[in-house]
């Protein structure tokens, strides 16, 4: 019964490798991942490391011509649109093969001195820097729009939340330059993650480098890496460079995903902070009011998505070998191309929908003037102009507004000079000296914001100096992202030029 079992899945899965299933399940989608996106950084390798081979005499110029030829001879185009063929396991040694039939042996050569393993991890690499550039760049062009956007709200008053609750009136620019200051952040540790990415594994070969005498540093300045991980055995078995985007891509998409939560609340008909422009708004099936923001549902759901996505990244190098493993490779890699593009496309949704969207200045002023939140000013003056203590102070201002609050009188304009002068009789023995000018201006949000002109503070004048300072940086970080694509550009130019060479 077995034996007959045995023999039928045999039959179904085939006799040599790959299995059917294994095709299916690892081989085939693993291929039409590569030909996605690893053609081109295998070509340049190929290139990189036949001029090498050439430079240090390891290959006979004439020799080395041959080979170009035939790498010139490649069509990308057809690799892009050929299905996956069992024959070869993957995409390197079908393209090996098509070099072979165009070189002749001679071809093989070019695999002196490097291994799939070190090749596999430079294009990683080499596939995983323009995916974080083209990121990064979409967070600058994000933190642009936010730029703009606080400029013009350096005097929306709006009520500042803690705990969910009315704490403090602030302003709109407070709070988005809170969030430019937050993705600052992130982009810094976007930077730190492409200095880890770009280091060459090439030489490295399988696991010890190579008796041949190449020169790693020519193939990763041909390749535009910034240097070379060091240990050959690192250079194979290091998942960090991997492990450390995930964990910063995982933060951001954290980090905005709060802005996010907020901006849902803010968007509610209760709240009625702002009114997102209608491109972003979807009308309900049956509720002909109804202006659902479902492009901040999206994005916040989404951004759960990239969490996910770099989670699963994260948890596939959980408890594996240090060595070469594919569970850092071919079937990881989707995940983390896929959190990058994901929070990319959600950066430019995200700065359309604040650039677009009405902000109810009125109605935010009009909760703030109505808000107990601005007695902590009140409390503050006190300790000034009648020479207590802050916690004597902060008893008469909280006895006086639990007082209000328990007859229903639930608005600021009941809180009068009266009722704390009234107060501080009763818990401290005497009245208080304040005018009723002085008083009520203590009341006042736009007041309140004011004087809040220290370093950090929501004061107009003080924001318009941070926003000024942000605005400085922002080309500093333009170019860094601008420097590091030109150099790749220029690369790639340099080895079109050999290839160009070999071909004359």
């Amino acid at each position: 019964m077995f034996q007959e079992f045995k023999s039928k899945i045999i039959e179904l899965e085939g006799h040599q490798f790959p299995s059917n299933s294994y095709r299916q399940m690892v081989l085939q989608p693993a291929y039409e991942e590569a030909k996605k996106h690893f053609l081109h950084p295998m070509m340049q390798i190929h290139i990189a490391h036949l001029k090498m081979l050439e430079e240090q005499q390891l290959l006979s110029s004439e020799d080395a011509k041959i080979i170009g030829q035939a790498l010139s001879k490649i069509d990308l185009n057809y690799f892009k649109q050929k299905d996956y063929n069992p024959k070869f396991e993957d995409l390197f040694f079908c393209i090996e093969n098509k070099l072979i039939e165009y070189a002749g042996d001679l071809a093989g050569n070019l695999h002196i001195g490097r291994s799939r393993n070190d090749m596999g991890i430079a294009i990683y690499r080499m596939t995983l820097r323009k995916k974080l550039l083209a990121l990064m760049s979409e967070l600058l062009t994000l933190r642009s729009s936010l730029l703009i956007f606080a400029h013009e709200h350096l005097n929306t008053i709006m009520l500042g939340y803690t705990h969910t609750q009315q704490a403090q009136p602030t302003t709109l620019t407070h709070y988005i330059k809170a969030v430019i200051d937050q993705l600052t952040r992130d982009f810094k540790r976007m930077q730190a993650a492409y200095m880890t990415i770009n280091q060459s594994s090439m030489g490295a070969a399988a696991l010890t480098t190579t008796g041949f005498k190449i020169s790693r540093e020519r193939v990763a300045e041909l390749l535009a890496f910034d240097d070379m991980i060091e240990n050959a055995w690192d250079a194979v078995a290091g998942a960090d460079y991997i492990a450390e985007l995930a964990s910063v891509i995982q933060l951001a998409a954290l980090n905005l995903g709060r802005t996010s939560q907020d901006l849902l609340q803010w968007a509610t008909q209760e709240f009625n902070a702002f009114k997102l422009a209608s491109a972003y708004v979807q009308v309900s099936s049956i509720m002909p009011q109804k202006r659902n923001p479902v492009s901040i549902e999206h994005t916040r759901s989404l951004l759960s998505a990239v969490v996910g996505d770099a989670s699963t990244v994260l948890q596939m190098i959980h408890n594996t070998p240090f060595g070469d493993i594919v569970d850092t490779e071919d079937d990881m890699q989707p995940y983390i191309w896929r959190a990058t593009e994901r929070l990319q496309g959600i950066y430019k949704l995200f700065g359309s929908i604040i650039v677009t969207m009405e902000v109810n200045k009125d109605q935010l002023l009009k909760r703030a003037r109505e808000s107990f939140a601005n007695v902590t000013e009140l409390a503050d003056t006190l300790v000034r102009s009648e020479n207590i203590s802050f916690r004597q102070s902060h008893c008469i201002v909280s006895s006086s507004v639990y007082t209000l609050l328990h007859e229903k009188k639930e608005s600021l304009e009941n809180l009068t000079w009266e009722l704390v002068n009234e107060k501080s009789i009763e818990l401290i023995g005497k009245p208080i000296t304040i005018t009723k000018e002085r008083f009520y201006l203590a009341l006042n949000p736009v007041s309140f914001v004011k004087i809040r002109s220290i370093y950090g503070g929501p004061s107009p004048d003080t924001m318009k100096k941070s926003l000024l300072q942000a605005d400085a940086v922002s080309p500093i970080l333009e170019n860094w992202v601008k420097d590091k694509e030109n150099r790749i550009n220029e690369s790639e130019q340099q080895l079109l030029a050999i290839l160009e060479g070999w071909n004359n």
